[in-house]
């Protein structure tokens, strides 16, 4: 009998990179239409330091409807970022991106960046696969069910009031 015919399982010769010191890898989903509007003036550089706090950052995809600008697009993957654009809503290709990190092994967080409680099925059975999680937001409209449910919310704030200057983070647990 050949070697191939004895494959059990393809995922036994799946190769799995093994994490150093024990960090974790994380898996990060940006809801583009819902959360990089000129209001909140959010930067991707800043989300990227607030995930290295927690691991390292293996997958970071953002998704945008068919009217995002080609200088968004352009400054996404400069920031590193994997630009998704769809077109129609982005809601349900995020969901389908986010069910192939949950059942990806090489994935130990899954992080969200969104305000949108049609997530929240997602944040429970990412915890059901034994899967951290992590939502990132912004107010007004940061919804407080899948902040109460994830496993660390943080909600991006502007400094002293103004949306235009910096932003900070804060942590809710």
């Amino acid at each position: 009998m050949r070697s191939f015919e004895k494959l059990t399982s393809l995922k036994e010769y799946i190769p799995i990179k093994k994490k150093e010191g024990g960090e974790k890898n994380i898996g990060l989903l940006v809801d583009g239409p819902n959360m990089l509007r000129k209001e909140f003036s959010l930067n991707l550089d800043l989300v990227r330091k607030i995930m290295s706090e927690y691991g390292n950052m293996r997958v970071g995809k953002v998704l945008l409807n068919q009217y995002a600008s080609d200088k968004l697009i352009e400054a996404i993957v400069n920031q590193g970022f994997t630009p998704i654009v769809v077109a129609g809503d982005t809601d349900v290709y995020m969901a389908v991106e986010a069910m192939e990190l949950i059942y990806n092994p090489n994935i130990d967080i899954i992080a969200l960046m969104t305000r949108d409680a049609d997530f929240l099925p997602i944040i429970n059975k990412a915890k059901e696969n034994g899967k951290d999680t992590i939502v990132i937001g912004a107010e007004p409209g940061f919804s407080a069910a899948l902040q109460n449910s994830a496993d660390h919310a943080i909600i991006l704030k502007p400094e002293n009031g103004r949306p235009r200057k910096g932003r900070i983070a804060e942590e809710t647990d």
